[in-house]
Parts: structure tokens; sequence; C-alpha cells
């Protein structure tokens, strides 16, 4: 197998951009800490808005912010079941779609 080009694999400039709205967001509302790890803001619901917003304006701002505030949840869990366990393929949440590697599997057993 080829060693993917990790430049069209994975985006340096969401993150650089995702860090920047973090460190600006600390002078804006405080510690994530004291507003997170207390319920002070719910990363959950705030993720949902940004992805309403996203949907409604195409701004891939939302996208960035939507990140952060999965970042934040999976740091202070709000979540009551919160945990972390490496699942396999046959527990993913699935994709909505076909993948290449789908497609390609599909065309060769049809052949």
């Amino acid at each position: 197998m080829n060693n993917p080009d990790m430049s069209k694999e994975y985006s340096q400039e969401f993150d650089r951009l995702r860090r920047n709205r973090m460190e600006m967001s600390y002078y804006k509302y405080g510690p994530v800490r004291k507003n997170y790890a207390t319920g002070n803001i719910q990363a959950i619901p705030t993720l949902k808005k940004c992805l309403e917003k996203y949907e409604q304006t195409g701004n891939t701002e939302y996208l960035v912010d939507a990140a952060n505030y999965v970042m934040l949840e999976f740091m202070y869990p709000q979540h009551p079941k919160a945990h972390f366990r490496a699942t396999g393929s046959d527990e993913s949440a699935g994709i909505v779609g076909m993948s290449v590697k789908e497609m390609e599997e599909y065309k060769n057993a049809k052949d």
C-alpha cells in the first residue's frame, strides 16, 4: 500500500484556525475549565448551533467552531455516560453515502 499524501488527507490550516479561535475565546469567555467542567456552557447544544449556522450560510468558520466544541466535550464531558473506548468497524457509527473503496469492491463483485 502506498503512503498517502497527508497534505491531501489532513488540514493543518484547519488546526491553525481552530487553535487561534481557542486562544481568542480564552480572553473573550475565560478559561474553558471554568466554563465547561462546571456546565456553565454546554458544548453539544452549542456545537449543534454551529452546524445549523453552517448549513444556513456555508461559512466554514462555523465548522472550525464546531470542532472546538467537540474537543471541549471530549476534555470536559457533560454526557452522563461519557467514556472513551476504541471500537472496530463493526461498531462504527457509519457514514452517509458510499466510499470510493466500497464502490470499487461493489464494481469488482459485479465483474
